[in-house]
């Protein structure tokens, strides 16, 4: 395969960068309603609620049994993490989808 001179990568930047400024109406991260917005309503609900608090307690404790059975602190560091992140699941997922950028007018 024939290597780009220097030109030719330039050029080819400034085309990727001339097309990604030209284009930027067309991200639209997330912000639209749809059929599942039910669907996600009660994942956020289950996790955020008394269940979701639950399961992330038996996490964190399975994570406690397992490390002290293995002797490890990795499977401790796995099991909160893992209760950790299901709690905090459904902001992640929505700072991720509904992340915009603000129109320069």
């Amino acid at each position: 395969m024939k290597h780009l001179n220097r030109n030719q990568r330039l050029a080819a930047l400034f085309l990727v960068l001339a097309g990604a400024m030209l284009l930027p109406d067309i991200a639209a991260a997330g912000t639209g309603t749809g059929p599942f917005d039910t669907v996600w309503t009660m994942i956020v609900t289950w996790t955020q609620s008394g269940l979701g608090r639950v399961i992330a307690g038996t996490l964190v404790l399975v994570g406690i049994v397992a490390g002290i059975a293995r002797q490890s602190l990795m499977a401790f560091a796995t099991g909160i993490g893992a209760g950790i992140g299901l709690y905090n699941m459904p902001i992640i997922i929505d700072s991720i989808f509904t992340a915009t950028l603000p129109v320069m007018g």
